[in-house]
């Protein structure tokens, strides 16, 4: 049986402010779109005797796709932010009509979005830039059996938060890696402050 997941209302941070006039009802819609896309494409693979979408697919492109949907969902939802349209630009959203056909390669005025399983909102960066950021972590069950009855996936923290370059540590690869940069102590501490949204 295919299952759907659902937001968990209550466990949104009504308290906290938020940048760009977002509303914690723009964050609800965007999840709730998630997991009706989870939940229809995965009726339909079950119909075909498939495995779900998320046992399908790597984790890198997981939430490469995760993290797109959010991306425009938000928004949609939003009154001041749309998509960057410049290929790979960043942040992920731009102020609308902030810079030349909503498209920059690298803005200041944004969000960037994340997405990870990692619980406590770490996540790798390809650099590290002043910036608002959004972290999305989410959960999947691809261990439980039969796997017919598998628990949806499911987001389990969101936070939002304003870092600065300073907040980062870079994270030496080897000769075939990319550098990336995480968040430091002091910065993942600041990022979980403007937490949006915390379930088990």
């Amino acid at each position: 049986m295919v299952r759907r997941a659902h937001v968990e209302t209550a466990a949104f941070n009504q308290d906290l402010s938020l940048p760009y006039s977002l509303r914690i009802t723009d964050f609800e819609y965007a999840m709730e779109n998630v997991y009706a896309f989870f939940f229809d494409v995965n009726t339909f693979l079950a119909r075909k005797g498939l495995a779900r979408l998320e046992e399908m697919l790597r984790p890198a492109t997981m939430s490469g796709i995760v993290s797109d949907m959010i991306a425009a969902s938000l928004a949609k939802a939003s009154r001041t932010l749309v998509e960057n349209k410049y290929h790979n630009g960043h942040p992920d959203l731009i102020l609308r009509n902030h810079y030349p056909q909503d498209s920059v390669k690298s803005g200041e005025h944004g969000v960037e979005i994340k997405t990870t399983r990692k619980a406590g909102g770490a996540v790798d960066m390809h650099g590290a830039r002043a910036q608002w950021m959004c972290v999305f972590v989410y959960r999947t069950d691809n261990v439980s059996e039969p796997a017919m009855d598998r628990e949806a996936m499911r987001f389990t923290e969101v936070y939002l938060g304003q870092v600065t370059q300073a907040d980062f540590r870079k994270n030496p690869r080897g000769d075939l890696g990319t550098r990336t940069a995480t968040l430091d102590r002091q910065g993942i501490a600041k990022l979980r402050q403007g937490w949006v949204y915390r379930t088990g």
